[in-house]
């Protein structure tokens, strides 16, 4: 036997309608699925910031020797 696929909560015509109506339901939904999630402490936000910086600044450190090596090298092929 092949099973049926799921229907959708609501149809065309009801999506389709009074546009305050989907606007409530969207903020219900929002909220509804805001209360599912788990937020971060504020250690694990500290240490995930802290990591973000650190890699940021090596990262500049990267593309700026990078940068100054390919500059010089254009400067000397073109001297």
């Amino acid at each position: 036997m092949a099973k049926k696929a799921a229907q959708p909560s609501e149809t065309k015509a009801e999506s389709a309608g009074n546009p305050v109506a989907r606007f409530t339901k969207y903020v219900e939904d929002s909220r509804a699925e805001l209360r599912k999630v788990t937020w971060p402490s504020a250690k694990d936000t500290r240490k995930a910031t802290l990591m973000v910086l650190i890699i940021v600044a090596l990262m500049a450190v990267v593309l700026g020797v990078v940068d100054l090596v390919l500059s010089n090298l254009i400067t000397y092929i073109l001297a």
